[in-house]
């Protein structure tokens, strides 16, 4: 079981000079951005840029942020990626099954078999997004928070709490924190939205990368916790543990991923 991933880090596809600084930060994982951070005229060399660099060996999973279907950007942007060995293709704007269906072919043909991770980013993409979660080839769901807000005409995280409870896949990752050098406000949103469900978070700073770390790290009582829960399904199929604690199929999934975080963070640190 693969251990989920904590931060994500933005990178804007034509600053290749920060492409291995951002590797080399703490964040679990870094996305290479073709979309929203880089202007019209330079969306060309930023695709030859990506394209250049995914081919180099890394250590943390890398993916790459394509241009939207509408923009007619899309199947360059895929096509560039070509045999590279990317952990998986952010999809902007998703808004139904049929768009992760063209993402999908368009990956095909390129040879790319890798999943997608969509980006939710108006209400009906909210209003789908157990459809859109099940397709096949998605691996995650996550929200396009600045376009999404536009689009519901909310002015707050409470206002977008619904796609959280939508997805069938596992917890979707909470959007950026847009006010760099807030660090309380980037703690205090983050804790809620892990209460809320999700789990990690994208950045578009490393500076925001340790505090969102430090919110999705389990603690040591909810690693013990995890541990308890897997070995009392696992020997005796219970139903409770004996502190009264429920224990059903979706907690017994929630405590390996709490497991197989805390040891890849215990095999880093070795």
């Amino acid at each position: 079981m693969s251990a989920p991933l904590r931060s994500i880090l933005y990178v804007p596809g034509d600053r290749p000079d920060r492409f291995e600084k951002a590797l080399a930060s703490d964040a679990d994982g870094v996305v290479l951005d073709l979309e929203d951070s880089v202007a019209a005229g330079a969306k060309v060399p930023a695709r030859s840029a990506v394209a250049e660099f995914v081919r180099s060996p890394w250590q943390k999973p890398l993916f790459v942020r394509v241009n939207g279907l509408a923009s007619e950007l899309t199947a360059a942007d895929v096509n560039a990626l070509a045999g590279a060995p990317i952990a998986g293709i952010r999809a902007p704007k998703v808004e139904s099954t049929a768009d992760v269906a063209a993402f999908a072919r368009l990956a095909d043909e390129a040879g790319l078999r890798v999943d997608l991770w969509c980006l939710l980013e108006s209400a009906r993409a909210v209003e789908l997004a157990y459809e859109i979660a099940r397709s096949p080839r998605v691996a995650a769901i996550a929200l396009g928070e600045a376009d999404l807000v536009a689009s519901l005409g909310v002015r707050a995280d409470e206002g977008l709490d619904v796609a959280a409870r939508a997805a069938g896949r596992p917890a979707p990752m909470q959007a950026v924190y847009t006010t760099l050098g807030d660090e309380e406000g980037l703690r205090r949103s983050t804790e809620h939205g892990r209460a809320l469900g999700f789990f990690g978070r994208m950045a578009i700073h490393p500076a925001q990368v340790g505090v969102i770390n430090d919110v999705f790290t389990p603690s040591a009582q909810e690693v013990a916790a995890a541990r308890e829960a897997v070995d009392a399904a696992a020997s005796s199929g219970a139903d409770a543990m004996p502190d009264g604690r429920f224990v059903d199929r979706a907690v017994v999934e929630q405590a390996r991923l709490v497991l197989a975080l805390a040891e890849r963070l215990s095999e880093a640190t070795r």
